[in-house]
């Protein structure tokens, strides 16, 4: 299964950058990762733009408002998504206004990372943090304590 994760900008913090290139090049051994990240642009819609990036794949939107669930069970998630035969799945990181309504209405799942409102650079430290370690967890690798 390929994942990609969409993003509005690159990260600009440096702690943020080394932290997702750090993650991405862990993955890179144990799934197929691509990150777009969308130059932005106020002229534009950003969401269209997402949305048409992600085409043709299981969009998933990361939002405060959205389901939570625990390493374990995103684990399962993608053990889930993998025995179905999915081939690519999209995660979508809004900018720091988030995601619209429209882009919320196409996507195929919206996700939480926290009840809280995280920084877009943080969220996608966060979710490559998780994406690592739910894969660790699906190899049997000791990365994941409980």
């Amino acid at each position: 299964m390929k994942w990609e994760i969409i993003a509005i900008g690159k990260p600009s913090l440096s702690w943020a950058r080394e932290a997702a290139d750090d993650y991405s090049l862990r993955l890179r051994r144990m799934i197929s990762l691509e990150i777009t990240a969308l130059r932005p642009n106020p002229a534009s819609n950003m969401g269209e733009r997402m949305l048409e990036a992600s085409a043709g794949s299981w969009r998933v939107a990361l939002d405060e408002r959205g389901k939570m669930m625990s390493s374990e069970d995103f684990a399962k998630w993608i053990k889930k998504q993998e025995l179905a035969g999915r081939k690519r799945v999209s995660i979508l990181i809004g900018g720091a206004d988030g995601h619209g309504d429209a882009v919320r209405s196409e996507v195929d799942e919206i996700w939480s990372l926290s009840p809280m409102t995280l920084q877009h650079e943080l969220a996608q430290v966060v979710f490559l943090e998780q994406l690592y370690r739910a894969s660790s967890i699906l190899r049997g690798e000791p990365y994941h304590r409980k």
